[in-house]
Order: structure tokens, then sequence, then C-alpha cells
């Protein structure tokens, strides 16, 4: 299984923006749901790590692998997608902060035993999905802008489906987490925007489909695959209008425990299984 990565939080995450007539439907959701999702998704991360790296087969930490472990990594993904949505004018600088702090996180997690050689962490499969994300929410408006384009749109998915193919054994959640922060924005966009028209509503919850079945496609026991669709769908729900109701957190996580704990809890970790003659060295 894999661990998982926080995103950069980006600067900042702001609350519902009206237009100038207060009957107008806003011009993105409120993202207060957010300073609560990252104490969630942290603690829910490190108790994975802890349990799966740390603790030893007699401390009975093995439920931990399969039930609160799988909340965190389509939290960040929801993240993610929602930030890279709403929350920043520029997805690709956003999703390059990202892997800087996967560079600064994969010499202590390579330490962490694990069968592969070499693997990049999560913070490459969450960067990578928002690259490609932003290139999917974009066709639409560049196609109606030039429909000349078709060709050119043509190469750029089938060069994106060969990284795709190419870069999945490389990183954490292979090929079904790269496609999870883009199917999360394929879905999260016409959620927030639909009318009250019925084919408005069949079509964003047409949208939800392709990425409820990545979810659960995702880890191998049962327990596992419902506790990531029973997230992944809460960030729907969410991004259908219940986000409103959510108030924002009153303990604010510091931007630079935000940004630092990923590498630095995987640093803690790695000292200690050196300590114990237990890290992955062959690098």
């Amino acid at each position: 299984m894999s661990s998982t990565a926080p995103s950069p939080q980006p600067s900042p995450p702001a609350s519902s923006v009206t237009s100038p007539s207060a009957s107008a439907a806003p011009a993105r959701p409120s993202s207060d749901w957010a300073s609560w999702g990252q104490w969630l998704a942290l603690i829910t991360m490190t108790l994975d790590h802890v349990a799966r790296y740390v603790a030893t087969g007699s401390w009975g930490l093995g439920w931990v692998d399969s039930t609160v472990g799988r909340i965190a990594f389509p939290l960040f993904a929801g993240m993610v997608a929602w930030h890279g949505l709403f929350n920043t004018r520029n997805p690709v600088r956003y999703a390059r902060r990202v892997m800087v702090i996967g560079v600064v996180a994969q010499l202590p997690y390579q330490l962490m035993p694990r069968e592969a050689l070499v693997q990049f962490n999560i913070c490459f499969t969450l960067g990578l999905g928002l690259l490609a994300g932003a290139w999917l929410t974009r066709l639409p408006r560049r196609w109606q802008q030039d429909s000349a384009v078709a060709g050119r749109l043509a190469l750029e998915a089938v060069l994106v489906a060969v990284a795709w193919y190419l870069i999945g054994p490389w990183v954490e959640y292979s090929h079904l987490g790269l496609l999870l922060v883009p199917f999360f924005m394929l879905a999260i966009g016409p959620l927030f925007r639909a009318g009250p028209a019925l084919a408005s509503r069949l079509g964003a919850v047409a949208a939800c489909l392709p990425l409820l079945a990545v979810a659960g496609m995702m880890n191998s026991s049962d327990t596992a695959k419902s506790f990531t669709v029973v997230t992944t769908l809460c960030v729907l729900l969410l991004a259908a209008g219940a986000c409103a109701l959510i108030p924002k957190s009153p303990w604010l996580m510091p931007r630079r425990v935000w940004l630092a704990w990923y590498p630095g809890h995987f640093a803690v970790i790695a000292l200690f299984l050196l300590a114990v003659g237990q890290a992955d060295i062959g690098l």
C-alpha cells in the first residue's frame, strides 16, 4: 500500500466569493472545510505510517492500514483538486510546489521498507495528477476558442496517455493513483456548477462515476476500498453544496507545519528505523 503526502496550502484558501448581485450564485465554493481536512489528513496519514513502519505485529495495529489509513490519500487528492480548481491562478506552479515537497521527502521516504527498489513518494502522484487535471479541465475552453486545434489536442492526449502508462509503476498508487486528482477535478467542477435542470444534475452525477470507479479499484481488501470510496463521496458531497455548512476550524494549521510535516515525519521514522536496524539502505 502507499503512503500519503500533504499538498502545499494555497494562498489563501478562500471562502465563497459572491457577485455584486445578492441573488447570484457564488463564483467559487467555500474552502473552510479544508481547515479541518488538513488535520484529518495529517493525523490519518501519520497513524498509517506509524502502524506500517514502526509498530511491530505484537502492537496489534494492523487494522489501521485498512481503515483510517485509507482516508488520507483520497482526502489529500480531493484537497489538491479543490485548490487546483478554485484557489490558485496557476495550477502548474501549485503542482510544482507539491513536487518540491516530494523531492525533500524522497530520501527519508526511500529508507522505508518496501518491495520496489526505487519508488517516488505520493507528492509526485499528486503533483503529476494535478498537471493532468489542469490539462483536462482546459480542453473544452481550448476547443471552443479554436476548433482547428483538434489535431494538436489529439496529439497531446496521446502524449499524456503514454506518460501516464510509463510513469505509473514508478509512483505510489501507480496508475490508479495518478488518475485520482484529475478525476476529482472533472467531478468537482460540474457538481459545484450544476443548476436546477435535470440534465445538468444528471451530467454532474455522470462526471462522478469515473472517480468512484477508480476509488473502488484502489486497495486490496473490501474494508480498505470502503474507506477510500466513502472519503471520496464526502468530498463530492462538499462540492455539491455541503461545504457551505462547514465553518472554518478554530485551530488553523500553521503553514510551516503543513508544508514540513510530510518530509519531517518520514525523517523521524527513518531515524528510528536506522536506530533499530530496520531501514532499507539499499538505495
